[in-house]
């Protein structure tokens, strides 16, 4: 018997969801900005709402995170596709410099006190997460919005979170 009768999980591609007007609320945190085609998981998320129903979505900021475009984004290209344990290896050459940079340099952005904060092991766990994947796409704010541009969605808003990444918010009409 199930602690919540009416959850259920599914796991499941935003390319291949398959429901109809069938949620209140549908989001997708921390996914988006990694697929090859951002725009059809976006039109899937909003299709699955029911009229009146919430669309979320979370994603990476360009503001204030060009330097991790300029500077981790080729870096990425190469360790995406290293054996996993390569990557982990190398992530620890890359956290030393910025745990330390954040630890004895006063942080003045938001993400940056956040992360001055957490113990090597944690800081760590943020550099693989960068040095994994294939494909990390950082969104200027209009960018963010634009992916909902055309679909059946109003009260279209963009949330900075933390300085550096986007939570765009809509209601199906």
């Amino acid at each position: 018997m199930s602690t919540y009768p009416n959850a259920k999980v599914e796991y499941n591609s935003l390319y291949e969801i398959n429901f109809d007007k069938q949620f209140d609320i549908a989001f997708s945190i921390g996914v988006i900005h990694h697929l090859e085609f951002p725009r059809r998981a976006v039109e899937n998320l909003v299709r699955a709402v029911k009229p009146g129903g919430r669309v979320l979505i979370w994603v990476y900021g360009y503001e204030t995170n060009e330097w991790i475009v300029r500077y981790i984004n080729p870096i990425r290209r190469v360790t995406s596709k290293l054996p996993i344990w390569v990557t982990h290896l190398l992530s620890n050459l890359f956290t030393v410099p910025l745990y330390l940079y954040v630890k004895l340099i006063p942080q003045r952005h938001a993400y940056m006190k956040q992360i001055s904060k957490f113990k090597f092991w944690h800081t760590r766990s943020i550099v693989f997460d960068q040095l994994l994947p294939k494909i990390a796409n950082y969104w200027k704010r209009e960018e963010a919005l634009a992916l909902f541009d055309g679909l059946a969605v109003s009260d279209l808003a963009a949330y900075q979170v933390n300085e550096n990444s986007w939570t765009v918010v809509g209601t199906k009409a």
